[in-house]
């Protein structure tokens, strides 16, 4: 039973560290806060649930990027989420933080782009580290990471020139 109870509380422990991060992956996946939200949930539930490497600090935030792509995944992928056209996100910009700014940049680049983006940024990751979390060759994330800065300057270039 003590065993059961430490590991409830380490699992408590990494979800609040990292709710932040699996929240800000699974609303750029899905562009939907409720969605979102379904999404985080899952992730916890996962965590106390699946054999989650609760031990291993390197390994947790691999495994909970992993699960919350996942998870974006599956509700793309469900019946419900084609069927139905989302709202457009719209945020409060009270100057509270510059990255909102940042990360709504990201909806602007196409799926396969958006995780490399963020990890890269965001999470501040090595293209090695990003192509093992999502399973893909670390040329083809490099590539795409090229791609991508590259849509983000011609997207600045043109706001700038509004």
């Amino acid at each position: 039973m003590q065993k059961q109870f430490n590991k409830n509380e380490r699992a408590e422990q990494i979800m609040r560290q990292h709710a932040d991060m699996i929240y800000r992956i699974a609303l750029q996946n899905l562009k939907n806060e409720a969605d979102a939200q379904d999404v985080f949930q899952e992730v916890c539930l996962s965590i106390l649930t699946k054999n989650a490497p609760l031990d291993d600090n390197v390994h947790i935030k691999h495994w909970l990027i992993r699960v919350t792509i996942n998870k974006c995944k599956n509700i793309k992928k469900s019946l419900w989420h084609q069927k139905t056209e989302p709202l457009d996100l719209d945020y409060e910009k009270g100057g509270k933080d510059q990255r909102i700014d940042e990360f709504e940049l990201l909806y602007t680049l196409p799926k396969s782009y958006r995780n490399i983006i963020y990890l890269y940024y965001f999470e501040e990751y090595t293209v090695p580290e990003i192509a093992q979390i999502l399973g893909e060759n670390k040329h083809t994330v490099n590539s795409r990471l090229q791609r991508s800065r590259k849509k983000l300057k011609k997207i600045l270039e043109e706001g700038d020139s509004l």
